[in-house]
């Protein structure tokens, strides 16, 4: 597509310069400006476009099955949202259908016992999560939805406890909230590593006929032909009778049938320096704000850095539609530095909160978010650009739109397409809604484009299913 103008809303390609991530600080000396091999091998039995979770699981589980893997990256290695995210692996359990949190609960304890198993240093940490909220309207709300998963879905229930008292608030940090939800299952890490970790592992045990990870070498375009799709990059083609496409935010560039249907939109975070006399956190936090806004929040262990992102409502926009890491806004880096002071409780008990506080690290990463709400996964509609031979079976796959909540969903997506690409049952239960189909397509293009919700609104919307 080089050269070819951008429709409204289509994302471009990953940008040649990027942000400087904190997660990138500490890179993996193997995978920088990895290429398995000198050139390009011409064929694959599948290529994967994307090295972030999804695309590393994917790889994963199909070399694991037989499959040689052409894996490409437009840039370094984990470069995307994966090793630019707030370092969360939280499932929604109260916030989401209930078998939407069943699939998130199965992805965050899979993802904690193979980083156990494995024995990873990516500093998993399950902590607690803390979910404030700032008016008495967002408490009554969740109170009902509570009440409602005890009465129908008592073992999701219990992994949701919500206390309104002052003391319970203050106890979570949060003194100046109306109530929180605390949620055990959640846990902080750092995402960059587990995924370098998975690729450091398949590039050492498998030979360079059976995975080939190519970095800077970005896909430009993709061909359909007989037999599978040619795959045109930076630097040469390839044949594959299976294409995954693993790129979330940067879907659209390659499939612009897709415009509008999964939507790039830029997150920015800080790596807030801790106020004098602080106390380290013990959970991680989320609140969400009334126009829509959320807010995520982590410290480091090690150096104390508080990892803080969005407020991106904040822009004109949003920041939906921007598809350039190389930049941050100045208004969310304000918004950022002085966010806290209103939040949590930083300092020791009988010291005031600082104002505001300085940004040792700020960067942005692209998110992908799905018109739909929901991530995209499996075989290409036809009406996105996806062809289907005679027998039915397709060659161009997708795992994408994540929403930016991908860290307790896309590992098990990615072994899910997976599965598809190879044509196996599924070893563990996705949710429908998820799963790419033609029908879905057709209703995703005739829907009209909602606008992000409130807390209030997005758990009436539950209680009404």
């Amino acid at each position: 597509m080089t050269g070819t103008k951008l429709q409204a809303g289509q994302s471009g390609p990953p940008t040649a310069e990027s942000t400087h991530s904190y997660w990138h600080k500490d890179p993996s000396t193997v995978l920088l400006n990895h290429r398995t091999t000198e050139t390009l091998p011409p064929t694959a039995d599948v290529v994967i476009v994307g090295t972030g979770i999804t695309g590393a699981f994917a790889a994963r589980e199909l070399v694991g099955g037989r499959r040689s893997v052409l894996h490409l990256e437009a840039r370094e290695a984990c470069w995307g949202a994966t090793g630019r995210n707030g370092g969360h692996c939280q499932p929604m359990v109260y916030l989401s259908k209930p078998n939407v949190a069943r699939f998130e609960l199965g992805t965050y304890n899979f993802l904690k016992d193979f980083v156990a198993k494995n024995k990873i240093s990516c500093d998993w940490h399950t902590v607690g999560g803390v979910h404030a909220m700032f008016d008495k309207a967002a408490v009554e709300a969740v109170e009902k939805v509570i009440r409602r998963l005890k009465q129908d879905h008592p073992d999701l229930a219990e992994k949701a406890m919500l206390g309104k008292d002052e003391k319970w608030c203050s106890m979570l940090r949060v003194p100046q909230a109306c109530g929180a939800v605390y949620q055990p299952n959640a846990a902080k890490l750092w995402p960059y590593k587990l995924v370098a970790w998975v690729l450091e592992n398949l590039l050492h045990e498998y030979s360079d006929a059976q995975y080939n990870l190519q970095t800077y070498t970005a896909v430009e375009h993709l061909q359909h032909t007989r037999d599978g799709w040619i795959v045109h990059t930076s630097r040469g083609q390839v044949a594959a009778r299976d294409v995954l496409l693993a790129c979330n935010a940067y879907t659209s560039y390659l499939l612009p049938k897709m415009t509008g249907i999964i939507t790039p939109v830029r997150g920015q975070i800080a790596g807030l320096t801790p106020p004098t006399r602080d106390v380290p956190l013990e959970h991680t936090h989320v609140w969400m704000a009334g126009n829509g806004d959320d807010d995520y929040l982590i410290q480091r262990d090690n150096d104390g850095i508080l990892i803080l992102g969005g407020e991106r409502f904040a822009t004109p926009g949003a920041q939906e539609g921007i598809w350039d890491d190389s930049a941050i806004n100045d208004v969310i880096s304000e918004k950022l530095r002085m966010e806290l002071q209103h939040r949590v409780k930083l300092r020791a008990s009988g010291h005031d909160e600082k104002e505001q506080l300085d940004a040792a690290y700020e960067w942005s990463g692209i998110m992908g978010f799905a018109k739909d709400g929901f991530p995209w996964v499996g075989c290409v509609p036809p009406t996105f650009g996806g062809k289907l031979d005679e027998d039915g079976d397709g060659h161009l796959w997708i795992s994408a739109g994540y929403t930016g909540h991908g860290m307790p969903v896309a590992a098990r997506c990615g072994i899910r397409v997976a599965e598809m690409i190879m044509r196996k049952g599924s070893t563990f239960g996705m949710p429908e809604e998820y799963v790419a189909s033609e029908e879905r397509a057709k209703m995703a293009v005739d829907m009209e484009v909602k606008a992000k919700r409130g807390l209030i609104d997005e758990l009436n919307a539950l209680l009404e299913d």
